[in-house]
């Protein structure tokens, strides 16, 4: 039933994407080519993209071409668009899924233990370095780690992905820096979410009565308290994945990772219409499935949902 809810979502997604290169102020193929261009090249450049077909037509071929992987050539790369976003997901994924990874692996042992530590030193020093972690955003960040653990302390490589570039593989020590710029917010927002829950579910009556049976506060807190806290965790982790993927985009511009975030930029700067339509359509259609997916696990962990 869920998956049949996200199909209009797919539908609405590609539709706007197809709607970009109609809303760009102008003519998009004269931004594309520049004020110099020939009537010959830019009716040949139009005659390419479809633009001189119905606007109906175009819509029918641009679905034609994202149901079968063909979504246009870009026209400063030189290559397909479904050929360079292949090459370049697997790093914004890459960086996305250790930038969730780590917010998770700090947020939930220290929301855990503020809570157990409600209003001592603790818990009050958890709460001011999780707002020091919202209030400091990527952009920021991201130059800060470069200069103390780059460029001072010489302990980490400041950008790229590895020697070979795109094509070179990912090496962990270069995914290092940019997870934490992307993963840190996050975890200052995981963290404030995990003590609340926490906290309420602590304050139940079956946790109550799980004290009173003589269950040690180990199993109270892992075994009743956490099950119940994971619900809300997983709904807040599904809405943040699309966060970072925006993030992304400032955060592999710093770093100068090759994902698709700094794809796009290229493409926006370039003015290569197809590419960023292809672009946009990847980071939006991911967003969508990985919502699905929220919604599976969230009925795993909160069986009632059944």
């Amino acid at each position: 039933m869920r998956l049949i809810l996200t199909l209009p979502v797919v539908w609405l997604v590609v539709s706007l994407v197809f709607l970009l290169i109609h809303l760009v102020p102008g003519d998009p193929i004269l931004q594309m080519l520049g004020e110099g261009a020939t009537p010959a090249d830019i009716g040949a450049l139009r005659h390419q993209y479809g633009l001189d077909k119905p606007l109906w037509a175009q819509y029918v071929s641009y679905w034609d071409g994202v149901v079968h992987g063909n979504l246009g050539d870009s026209i400063r790369l030189h290559d397909s668009v479904a050929h360079l976003i292949a090459a370049r997901y697997p790093y914004t994924l890459a960086l996305t899924v250790a930038a969730l990874t780590l917010g998770l692996a700090l947020a939930v042992p220290a929301g855990m233990f503020a809570a157990v530590r409600r209003g001592r030193f603790l818990d009050q020093l958890l709460s001011v370095v999780s707002l020091f972690g919202l209030s400091v955003p990527g952009i920021a960040l991201g130059p800060m780690l470069i200069l103390i653990f780059s460029i001072r302390l010489g302990w980490l490589p400041v950008s790229g992905a590895g020697p070979g570039g795109v094509h070179g593989g990912i090496q962990w020590e270069y995914l290092v820096l940019p997870s934490i710029a992307m993963g840190a917010s996050l975890a200052a927002i995981l963290t404030r979410m995990v003590r609340t829950a926490m906290l309420e579910e602590l304050g139940q009556d079956y946790i109550r009565t799980a004290r009173a049976k003589g269950l040690s506060e180990t199993a109270v807190v892992y075994r009743h308290a956490l099950p119940n806290t994971l619900v809300p965790i997983v709904t807040v982790v599904g809405l943040q994945f699309g966060a970072l993927l925006a993030g992304a985009i400032v955060t592999e511009t710093i770093f100068s990772w090759p994902g698709l975030g700094r794809l796009v930029v290229s493409a926006i700067s370039n003015r290569d219409y197809a590419l960023v339509q292809g672009c946009l359509l990847a980071i939006g259609l991911t967003y969508v499935l990985v919502n699905l997916l929220t919604d599976v696990v969230y009925r795993w962990v909160n069986p009632r949902m059944q």
